[in-house]
């Protein structure tokens, strides 16, 4: 089931995500002190690459600073917007699984920082 949901995903726009995030975090690294947050733009690319197949450690607490900079700047916006699309993709049964990874990709826009993508 995860191999089905992760290509489906990936036609279904996750190759438009994963291009997006990974030119965000092209942009991000181009000054060197928006390097850490171009790489949980990686992060956030690899998670939407193929998100069925991945697990996610979160630890918020590890990098406080850095997460609350993320989330002023741009995590609210990222996470209440994905929310809302997982909530949209939820109400139909056949997006439920899709909206499910939703979620997930909201955990990790809000709070990048400290939380691992396997």
């Amino acid at each position: 089931m995860n191999a089905f949901g992760n290509v489906l995903w990936f036609i279904c726009g996750g190759v438009v995500a994963f291009l997006l995030w990974l030119v965000a975090g092209l942009v991000f690294c181009v000054t060197i002190v928006g390097i850490p947050f171009g790489l949980q733009a990686f992060k956030l690319a690899k998670l939407s690459l193929a998100p069925f197949s991945r697990k996610i450690w979160m630890d918020p607490a590890k990098h406080p600073v850095a997460n609350a900079a993320w989330a002023v700047l741009v995590g609210w916006a990222l996470a209440l917007v994905t929310a809302l699309a997982g909530v949209i993709l939820c109400i139909t049964i056949i997006g439920l699984p899709f909206g499910k990874q939703l979620f997930k990709f909201a955990q990790v826009a809000l709070f990048p920082f400290g939380s691992e993508v396997n």
